[in-house]
């Protein structure tokens, strides 16, 4: 009968490609589990089976606890201390006793019971040599043929009893997919599941769009070309930014490759999503006009402080330039990290006035000066009390209307304001506070989320909840602000 535990175990390794440890473990539990019904289910049992001659031993096992400890509830399997020291008088709180029992006949087992047990753990030992061969592939490409469609998703099959799955969300919508077809994805996860696959594949994600690029064109595996991001409606469009190490080198030409071969290549594969190459730039308005493309920019107004771009473009292309369904803009902006704001060239110029038309006010009430002197400012490029207060004399020097007196001056007078800005947000401090997650809803700084807080919206779920025009009434803002504040509120709150 030792022999026939050997000979198992030599037999099911060299079938299932499976450690003999794991087999002897599987023979250990089906043995432990038959002599549990001698004993009763609650008994805890250890078989132990020499891995050289296939003879075993059985032992019944109890956990020592406390003698007034609320965790002991089963004597069958816990004993209390007191009664653990007349076996082991040294024996401590949490060590076990054991005791030898009668072991079952290996034959009497049930070879169903044996069968199920070794199944399942041949099964887990396979579905852990899986997780342990994929786990350091994520972020790379993979290819499997597909074994079935599940409710929108797609088990792949790749081979060695590995499957992965491509969730609903990650398949191109309306693309044509039949079992038995190969498909390719983007790894982005590998992590253990009781059941299915433990590999997940994407699809529809942008890094797998940046993955095929480096397959198609060499210039980019070599380093010559850096891709600096992608964004994708998937099976629609795309636009990936490109940038040369080697001023020599088109990188834009690089991926469209003769007759546009490399780029279509990469659409092919993604259901013929169309796929825009745009030159990255480190101006970020340079890189904002040439993520718009095609559409053509007439000017273009940045906004730091809310990370915020207003482009203008002809009344004729402004259906171009934000595309179907706000396609091309929600891209471009996705792409640069930038939020875009498209409008019309007259509308945006209207807009820039207004703004600078505010800003001057606010210069002329600050700094107490004239509106001659404010427009000079705003001509120049100041938006805001701190730049004038900050920046070097022998710059402000530089505007040709502006002697040392007067720079002196202007910086006296908004180091003053900003001074008592501080003095007054240290005095709300003391009395209103905002919540650490009003200050991490994007574009809110911390002198908004004070202003936010003493109208009574002190969490970022307070500023989820209002309209815009509610939170106009409460606070002095800008209207496109306030949405654009309630917005990022709800995508923290609600996400």
């Amino acid at each position: 009968m030792n022999k026939n535990i050997l000979l198992m175990v030599d037999v099911v390794s060299n079938e299932k490609g499976v450690e003999k440890e794991i087999i002897f473990q599987a023979l250990e539990a089906a043995l432990a589990s038959a002599t549990k019904e001698h004993h009763g289910d609650e008994a805890e049992i250890r078989v132990a089976i020499d891995r050289e001659t296939g003879e075993y031993e059985s032992f019944r096992r109890w956990t020592v606890f406390e003698d007034d400890s609320e965790d002991f509830e089963f004597p069958e399997r816990q004993i209390k201390l007191t009664y653990a020291r007349k076996q082991k008088a040294d024996i401590e709180p949490g060590d076990v006793i054991e005791e030898s029992v009668e072991s079952v006949d290996f034959g009497r087992i049930g070879a169903q019971k044996a069968k199920q047990v070794i199944v399942q753990k041949v099964r887990e030992a396979e579905r852990a040599m899986v997780v342990e061969a994929y786990r350091e592939r994520v972020g790379e490409l993979i290819t499997g043929m597909v074994k079935r469609l599940e409710r929108g998703a797609i088990v792949m099959d790749l081979g060695n009893n590995a499957e992965a799955i491509i969730p609903r969300e990650h398949v191109i919508p309306r693309e044509p997919v039949r079992p038995g077809d190969r498909v390719r994805g983007y790894i982005f996860e590998v992590s253990p599941q009781i059941r299915g696959p433990q590999i997940f594949v994407s699809r529809t994600d942008p890094r797998y769009l940046m993955e095929l690029f480096k397959l198609e064109v060499p210039e980019i595996a070599q380093g010559l070309i850096d891709l600096k991001g992608a964004a994708r409606d998937p099976g629609l469009r795309a636009k990936i930014a490109v940038q040369a190490k080697d001023k020599r080198i088109d990188p834009v030409g690089a991926c469209v490759g003769m007759r546009g071969s490399r780029v279509q290549a990469v659409s092919n594969e993604l259901a013929g999503e169309r796929v825009d190459i745009v030159p990255w730039d480190e101006n970020v308005a340079q890189f904002v006009i040439n993520a718009m493309a095609p559409a053509e920019v007439e000017n273009i107004v940045v906004d730091e402080d809310s990370h915020a771009m207003t482009i203008g473009v002809s009344e004729e292309k402004l259906a171009q330039a934000i595309g179907r369904g706000g396609q091309n803009v929600r891209l471009a902006s996705e792409l640069t990290g930038w939020t875009l704001n498209v409008m019309t060239a007259a509308d945006a110029e209207a807009r820039r006035e207004t703004e600078n038309q505010s800003i001057q006010e606010t210069f002329m009430e600050a700094l107490d000066v004239d509106a001659e002197v404010a427009l000079v400012l705003v001509q120049e490029g100041f938006t805001s009390l701190e730049e004038i207060a900050y920046l070097p004399d022998e710059e402000m020097l530089e505007i040709e209307e502006f002697d040392e007196q007067i720079v002196a001056e202007l910086k006296s007078r908004a180091q003053d304001v900003l001074l008592t800005k501080a003095i007054a947000r240290a005095e709300r401090a003391a009395s209103v506070k905002p919540a650490d997650d009003l200050l991490e809803v994007e574009g809110v700084d911390e002198e908004t989320a004070y202003v936010l807080a003493e109208a009574g919206i002190v969490t970022a779920e307070d500023l989820a909840d209002l309209a815009t025009d509610e939170l106009l009434e409460k606070v002095t803002m800008d209207e496109a602000l306030a949405s654009q504040l309630i917005m990022a509120a709800r995508d923290k709150v609600y996400a």
